[in-house]
């Protein structure tokens, strides 16, 4: 069965590469999409459906939308295309954006409380759906940007795993779009026909948001060195553990012969262990 364009070829390449290097997906899971209706998460089970009838194993796929109450959402029009398209859907309705107003801090931005709250949601509902893996449509330029924010603003050197196991062992979170640029995931959606549905939260789109500032500096970055995104996300593969300063890569020698002979570190060792 050919593939209906180009794009949806190069896509579905990448995604594949994904699955492959990282096991997302096994024979007989049952895949749970968190489908927002932006374009990442449309493409995402759009492709997903695509390689679903290909594949040399058996998965399904069922969709599931968390509408977090802000007036205006169209989880109408979510669920009609859903419909249209034999696609298997939930959508699950909540106060998430009331309970951030109450209890998140003045001028803090909610976008990390948010998707900490509906998580947990994704959580529940994958639990009571019988869903082994959770697929969430964040692409590449997620995984580079959230590596800056990090780097930048919270002194710390990570990023995204493309396959994530939560706390308490019982979820699987897969990235299927590590590969696939925004750009790629938006022109798809596109092409696809898929109607692309914002989140009507007052903070989508506030170009003051740190993130977005880490948009533009990337995008200044690739008018000189236009692979400066694929290096990074390989560098993200690429880990020099011994090039970093943290002494959990790195432990002293008094400290790992300390550890490795079974015996008591020194209190001195341990504070400057501590930093």
């Amino acid at each position: 069965m050919a593939y209906a364009t180009p794009l949806e070829a190069r896509i579905a390449k990448k995604v594949t590469r994904a699955i492959a290097e990282y096991g997302l997906i096994d024979d007989g899971d049952r895949v749970m999409v968190g489908l927002s209706g932006g374009k990442d998460s449309w493409a995402l089970l759009q492709v997903l459906d695509v390689l679903r009838k290909r594949a040399p194993i058996s998965f399904s796929l069922v969709a599931v939308t968390v509408d977090s109450g802000y007036s205006g959402y169209r989880h109408d029009l979510i669920a009609r295309t859903c419909e249209a398209r034999g696609w298997e859907y939930r959508i699950e309705h909540t106060e998430i954006g009331e309970t951030i107003e109450d209890i998140l801090e003045a001028g803090a931005t909610p976008c990390s409380l948010c998707a900490r709250l509906r998580r947990g949601v994704l959580y529940r509902i994958a639990k009571d759906i019988g869903a082994t893996k959770i697929a969430l449509g964040h692409h590449l330029d997620d995984f580079v940007e959230t590596l800056l924010l990090n780097l930048f603003f919270s002194g710390a050197l990570k990023a995204m795993p493309a396959r994530l196991v939560s706390d308490n062992g019982e979820h699987v979170v897969i990235r299927p779009l590590v590969y696939t640029s925004e750009t790629e995931a938006r022109n798809y959606a596109k092409e696809s026909e898929l109607p692309i549905i914002g989140c009507c939260c007052p903070a989508c789109g506030d170009l003051s948001l740190q993130r977005q500032r880490i948009k533009r500096l990337i995008a200044e970055l690739e008018v000189e060195h236009p692979e400066v995104k694929n290096s990074m996300i390989r560098a993200l593969g690429n880990v020099a553990g011994r090039h970093l300063l943290d002494q959990r890569l790195n432990p002293l020698p008094e400290l790992r012969d300390a550890a490795l002979a079974g015996g008591a570190v020194p209190l001195t060792l341990r504070r400057v262990s501590a930093g």
